[in-house]
């Protein structure tokens, strides 16, 4: 079994189902990427995952341990970070206030982690004692992520972390994110730029209506002409 499993998951909104026996899983220190069109059920499977939308149906593991009953704020307990799409930095607070309120659930020293996260994003460090909602689109989503890694993550969940930034930025963040899955950080990602996703993926999930249509390498995925010509614009 995978560090981190979502298995046969069925989950929906009333009597809309969303999700329709999807699986999806990640190992310690690999990327997965979940791609597919608009309204394939996506971010639900990032909400499911996460606890946020109860399951109908299936279960989640981490570590070999059921989580499937767990609120959101026990799975950040257990190992969990969410980074989700919207409202994700608190725009009135100072960039080190941000990582500060990241780490709410530990009881030990915060500098040596922050120390580590201005390492890992320089522009924060230079940026740490103005208000997050100053910041550039890019810069934003740099504080989120390192707000989700206060806590010290063993999976961290990012839910199109490129959202509405340039190129340069997204292969920025991008790279950023090879560097947290170095250090043994499982990452599971939703992207709508697939393409550029899918080649820092070590698993690729195309969801279509809930249910995994094609699940690969993502190379492999890349390399797959069906892929290629359904899903990234051939």
């Amino acid at each position: 079994m995978s560090f981190f499993v979502g298995s046969n998951m069925y989950a929906g909104y009333g009597a809309s189902m969303i999700l329709n026996g999807c699986d999806i899983a990640v190992d310690k220190g690999k990327i997965a990427v979940i791609v597919g069109p608009n309204g394939a059920g996506k971010s639900t499977a990032m909400k499911a995952l996460f606890g946020m939308l109860p399951l109908q149906k299936g279960s989640v593991f981490m570590d070999a341990t059921d989580i499937t009953t767990l609120r959101p704020e026990q799975r950040v307990i257990q190992g969990m970070g969410y980074v989700p799409q919207i409202n994700n930095v608190f725009p009135s607070m100072t960039v080190l206030e941000n990582l500060e309120m990241g780490g709410f659930v530990r009881r030990d020293d915060l500098s040596d982690t922050i120390s580590d996260i201005f390492d890992l994003f320089p522009i924060l460090k230079t940026k740490q004692n103005q208000p997050a909602g100053e910041l550039s689109g890019g810069q934003r989503q740099q504080v989120a992520v390192a707000r989700a890694l206060m806590t010290q993550p063993k999976i961290l969940m990012l839910d199109e972390p490129t959202a509405g930034v340039s190129p340069i930025v997204m292969d920025e963040l991008f790279d950023r994110i090879i560097d947290i899955a170095k250090t043994g950080v499982a990452i599971i990602m939703v992207e709508q730029n697939a393409k550029q996703a899918l080649q820092i993926a070590d698993t690729g999930y195309v969801l279509v209506q809930g249910e995994n249509k094609f699940n690969d390498t993502g190379a492999a995925l890349l390399a797959n002409a069906e892929v290629r010509q359904a899903f990234l614009g051939g």
